[in-house]
Parts: structure tokens; C-alpha cells; sequence
């Protein structure tokens, strides 16, 4: 489904990055993906891939570095080849009330999950823009879409996941550029993990499939808007969410 293209992964290393990063490599890609803080599992996550003939290749990034994010487009071109995808999954939660939410905490969430995904599409959209032709997925969240109970600085970033896939969409869709946001519901691990045992008993009370998702199933859906077969799939928010 992805022979012959080029993904970059942000925040490979996690749960559902590392899913991602498994999954588009079994469908073809050469993988390249990034990681912040913990390089042993980047770096047993790269050598698994490659135990399987998977041409995967980690790299430290600091998404909120602009310079970092220039650099590492051009070394993941030139070592790895022009990336076709770029899978804007780099991001944080923090489980805490709105009146409790100081400065500092409403700043990082903002600063790495909406000023990280900006800096990074920023650095690789210059080459498909170039070469008329990408696909971007970005992770939302239901936080974002949805009146949940969840942390108030985390849905405001969230939110801002969706109106960036939208107006992004229209702007490069003259290059023939796609841009897609995928939306999860409650997942067995990642961000999700952070959710109180109360919640997550009530989410598998209302969801029509009553259980939590595989970041492995969000993994597939990334593929497919990856792949030539979602060619008219554009400016979209994809829920994967077992049935809200």
C-alpha cells in the first residue's frame, strides 16, 4: 500500500507513535521518526523494524527547536529520501483543573501540541510543496471536538489540531498536498493512560464497542489516509472511537 514513499513519524517512540511507525513500515514505507526523551526505545523500536527488512530510522528532535526541525528535514531527505508523509503525533496531556492550570502549564500544552506540529509541517511541507505532491495527518483528540470531561488547556489544543488540518487543507491543496487530522477515542496507552479509572469505565459504558481501542487501530487509519487509495480525502477528521 506504501511502496516507494517516505514517512516522518514525530514522537515515534511512544505508544501510539511506535504503532504508527510499525504499521507504515509493514505497508511498504521507508520510516524515519523522531524521538525526545527516550532514546532506548527509539532505538529498540528502529532495530525491530530492521530485524524485519523494515528500512526505519530514528532521530532526536526537540519539535519546539525550529533550527532542529530544518535540520532534521534535510538529514531525513538526504539519508532516508523526500518524505511524502509526515504524521504530526508529537504531543503531551496534563490531568489537572481548570483552576489550577498555571501559566507555565497552559504554555507547554500549547507550545507542543499546536507550535510543534506548526514548526514541523513547516520544515517538510517546503519539499512536497516543491514536488507538488504529500499528505499530512495530524493527531486530534475528542477533547477537542466534543464537551468531555477533560482538561481545559488540552482541548483548547486540541481544537486547534482541527482548524490547523482545515485551513492547512485548503492552502496546499493546490499542490496536491492532502492534509487529514485522525481523531482516537480512549486507547490502551499513550495520553490515554493519564485518564482516572472512573472515566474510563464510564467511556466503555457509552462507546458502542465497549472497550478501549489498540493504538495499533488508530495505526491502520494513518496508513490509509497514507496511502494513494485516500486520494480524494482531504480537510477530514477521522474518529476512531469504537462508537460515541
Amino acid at each position: 500500500m506504501l511502496e516507494g514513499k517516505t514517512a516522518f513519524v514525530t514522537g515515534g517512540s511512544g505508544a501510539v507513535g511506535s504503532a504508527i511507525v510499525r504499521v507504515l513500515a509493514r505497508e511498504g514505507a521507508r520510516v524515519a521518526f523522531s524521538f525526545h526523551s527516550h532514546g532506548e526505545r527509539a532505538s529498540a523500536l528502529e532495530a525491530q523494524c530492521r530485524a524485519d527488512g523494515r528500512l526505519v530510522r530514528a532521530y532526536p528532535l526537540d519539535v519546539l527547536d525550529a533550527k532542529a526541525c530544518q535540520s532534521t528535514a534535510k538529514a531525513v531527505e538526504d539519508e532516508v529520501g523526500p518524505v511524502d508523509v509526515l504524521v504530526n503525533n508529537a504531543g503531551v496531556t496534563q490531568v489537572m483543573p481548570f483552576a489550577m492550570i498555571e501559566e507555565k502549564d497552559w504554555d507547554q500544552m500549547m507550545d507542543v501540541n499546536v507550535k510543534g506540529m506548526f514548526l514541523v509541517t513547516k520544515a517538510f511541507a517546503r519539499g512536497m510543496i516543491r514536488r507538488r505532491s504529500g499528505g499530512i495527518i495530524n493527531m486530534g483528540s475528542r477533547a477537542g471536538m466534543r464537551v468531555l470531561d477533560v482538561p481545559v488547556h488540552y482541548a483548547a489544543a486540541k481544537s486547534a489540531v482541527t482548524g490547523f488540518t482545515l485551513s492547512l487543507a485548503r492552502e496546499l491543496g493546490r499542490y496536491n498536498i492532502r492534509v487529514n487530522a485522525v481523531v482516537p477515542g480512549m486507547l490502551t496507552g499513550g495520553v490515554s493512560d493519564n485518564v482516572p479509572p472512573k472515566q474510563r469505565d464510564k467511556y466503555n459504558e457509552f462507546c458502542c464497542l465497549s472497550r478501549a481501542g489498540e493504538p495499533a487501530e488508530v495505526a491502520e487509519l494513518v496508513a490509509f489516509l497514507a496511502s494513494d487509495r485516500a486520494g480524494y480525502v482531504n480537510a477530514q477528521s477521522l474518529f476512531v472511537d469504537g462508537g460515541i
